[in-house]
């Protein structure tokens, strides 16, 4: 069940909005070592809200990669709403672990 801002009790202030609960939610799983790689939405507004997840990616030894859409991000996430951070993560079963595995393999090659 998703709550709205209006769902919430109004002592629980100041209230994240839904961008940065999706940005602490990236924080969150690259913390707990749970994501695999991280993707950032090119046009976020302002980017400064996401430019500390490339140095905590660093400092993890985390593939990350920017996206030109926040738009497009959000649709690859399946969700009608833009996003503007995301982490990808394996579940157990070996379905998506190879095409998982190919993608950060890619990444990493742009980092270099």
């Amino acid at each position: 069940m998703d709550m709205t801002e209006a769902d919430v009790n109004p002592k629980a202030y100041p209230f994240a909005d839904a961008h940065l609960t999706k940005k602490l939610l990236a924080t969150k799983m690259l913390n707990r070592g749970i994501s695999e790689f991280i993707v950032m939405a090119a046009d976020a507004e302002p980017l400064e809200i996401i430019l500390h997840l490339p140095l905590l990616c660093e400092d993890k030894d985390m593939p990350y990669m920017f996206v030109c859409s926040k738009q497009a991000l959000g649709w690859a996430c399946r969700v009608s709403r833009p996003v503007i951070t995301c982490s990808v993560t394996i579940k157990e079963g070996p379905r998506l672990k190879q095409l998982i595995q190919s993608i950060q393999q890619s990444i990493e090659r742009l980092l270099v």
